[in-house]
């Protein structure tokens, strides 16, 4: 009987040990709620991707990834604490940091090198080139990413901006109201407003798309952020964090069907052939152009975005205009071998 005693005690310390050895990993892990800039749709899927295949995890994070309602909310959130991280527009960050000097929030990792931002309209309305703009109404969302730079698109494409009417309209109707011809143009990211307009059965011969970057628009889109305090006293974890996200845009990038599959699994409404077109067209035109291709991903170029900070200040007053290395921070950046482009 003592030894069926024995046996018994041995097998519940056994179990108790494998238990504990699976629940320190776990109890270890940092967490991180991450904000996204908008909804889940294609383009985040390398998140979704690091998320699902543990690389997040592995590298020792918990990580909850949330939505946003404008591209303004992930810079207020991660400032504030009540995010650790999240993922939000350059040029944005950098008017709201000059408005906000105490705002504890900086800018680490590029996601995309080339911004969205973009005016589009529909060629059967009268439109050819962008001076057609001049005695039409323009819809541009509040607190919108490219809505915040028309201004300095008006400047490089010789738009008089004061023949333009500027009507601020929800981002929600904003491609409806285009649609049906209640505003004549509008300003968006790109691979949103041109894949959800075509799905809305606008002809795709119809659409003209006028590229910011294309007019010589300078500056940097996305950016992952980060707040300064995480940051301090959690600076592995934030490498980490970019690392894991490393690996889910590689694996986005080898196969964006699947990765497509991974955003509307967590989006009931969104339509897999859309969001993969989405994806497709982001991670060509923003994520990886020619100076990712040759440079790798994350990184700035300080010349260029001094040239941006430059350009942003012709129609943005700073009361302090900061420097590259204010405006991003390279230090938490992975290895330059590991953030090359396969």
């Amino acid at each position: 009987m003592p030894v069926r005693d024995n046996r018994v005690i041995r097998a519940v310390l056994a179990i108790a040990s494998v238990l504990a050895a699976h629940a320190c990993p776990a109890a270890a892990q940092t967490a991180v709620r991450f904000a996204l800039d908008g909804p889940i749709e294609g383009p985040v899927a390398p998140y979704l991707i690091a998320e699902d295949k543990g690389y997040f995890q592995s590298n020792g994070l918990a990580v909850r990834i949330e939505t946003s309602a404008n591209a303004l909310e992930p810079i207020t959130r991660v400032a504030s604490g009540a995010s650790q991280m999240g993922v939000a527009d350059m040029n944005m960050l950098m008017r709201w940091r000059d408005q906000n000097p105490n705002g504890a929030v900086r800018a680490v990792f590029i996601v995309y090198n080339r911004p969205p931002y973009a005016v589009i309209a529909r060629k059967s309305r009268g439109f050819a080139v962008p001076k057609d703009l001049e005695g039409k109404r323009l819809g541009a969302p509040a607190m919108s990413a490219s809505g915040a730079q028309w201004p300095l698109f008006a400047r490089l494409a010789g738009i008089d901006p004061a023949k333009v009417k500027v009507e601020p309209v929800g981002i929600a109707v904003r491609e409806p109201m285009l649609a049906a011809g209640q505003i004549d143009a509008v300003t968006a990211f790109a691979f949103r407003a041109l894949v959800d307009l075509k799905d809305r059965g606008v002809p795709a011969d119809d659409l003209l798309a006028w590229r910011m970057p294309e007019f010589g628009l300078l500056g940097y889109g996305n950016a992952i952020i980060v707040n300064d305090k995480f940051a301090a006293d959690n600076p592995q974890a934030v490498t980490a964090f970019l690392t894991a996200f490393l690996q889910g845009l590689k694996d986005t990038v080898a196969n964006p069907v699947a990765a497509a599959a991974a955003v509307v699994q967590r989006n009931e409404v969104a339509k897999r052939e859309v969001e993969l077109e989405r994806l497709r067209m982001a991670l060509h035109e923003n994520i990886r152009p020619p100076e990712v291709q040759a440079d790798g991903y994350g990184a700035i170029d300080t010349a260029r975005l001094q040239a941006a900070i430059d350009q942003q200040a012709l129609v943005f007053r700073f009361r302090s205009k900061p420097t590259p290395a204010q405006a991003f921070d390279a230090s938490f950046l992975p290895p330059a071998d590991a953030r090359k482009v396969d």
